[in-house]
């Protein structure tokens, strides 16, 4: 009777510590599984506008494409008042992330440049003029319309929105922290914040 009684509180030491390591396994996979559902959801986000900029710009377009049709057929030009909104922003498809199912941690390890997102334009002419034979076409107007947003486009980096976007980055953080935090996870961006301040001391 000794013999069974040992024999079973052995067997029940023993089925206590196969279930502690077989649930501690579990639980490791259940906490890799959330980093990763964690990752997926940050990037779902994907591009994060964090700065407007509007631009008022007038375009002077003649077309020289075509300079002897021009010369017999007549110039045509006009004078063309973009208006247009940059939103500027961050594309979080491209920031590094791992998970630490150990300690429930995201580390954020590199954050990506801002850049621009999207650019909304509208397109007022004025002095629309065109040559005796030859007018305006379908493919003219596609053209201006490329060519004055690149215009806009172009100016963009000297605007100092980029910049402006850089100095807001932690607002992007900030986002993506309380997303982390939903699960009863943490953002470690320890990584980001020691390269801002090397960046700082460059400067």
């Amino acid at each position: 009777m000794e013999y069974l009684f040992i024999g079973l509180a052995a067997g029940a030491v023993l089925a206590y510590f196969i279930f502690a390591r077989f649930n501690k396994y579990r639980s490791k996979e259940r906490a890799d599984e959330q980093s990763v559902i964690l990752i997926d959801k940050i990037k779902s986000v994907c591009k994060f506008i964090t700065v407007e900029g509007d631009f008022s710009e007038i375009y002077h377009y003649e077309n020289l494409k075509e300079k002897y049709v021009s010369l017999l057929l007549g110039k045509k030009k006009a004078i063309v008042l973009i208006s247009a909104k940059a939103h500027i922003g961050f594309d979080l498809t491209k920031i590094k992330m791992s998970g630490d199912s150990e300690t429930k941690r995201i580390i954020l390890t590199n954050f990506p440049d801002p850049e621009l997102l999207t650019v909304e334009t509208d397109f007022k002419y004025y002095d629309k003029r065109e040559g005796w034979a030859n007018p305006f076409t379908t493919s003219d107007l596609t053209d201006i319309s490329h060519d004055a947003k690149k215009h806009i486009v172009d100016k963009i980096p000297q605007s100092g929105l980029l910049e402006k976007a850089r100095k807001e980055a932690l607002e992007t953080i900030l986002l993506i922290e309380k997303i982390v935090e939903t699960i009863g996870w943490k953002l470690d961006y320890t990584a980001l914040e020691e390269n801002i301040k090397d960046q700082q001391k460059l400067r």
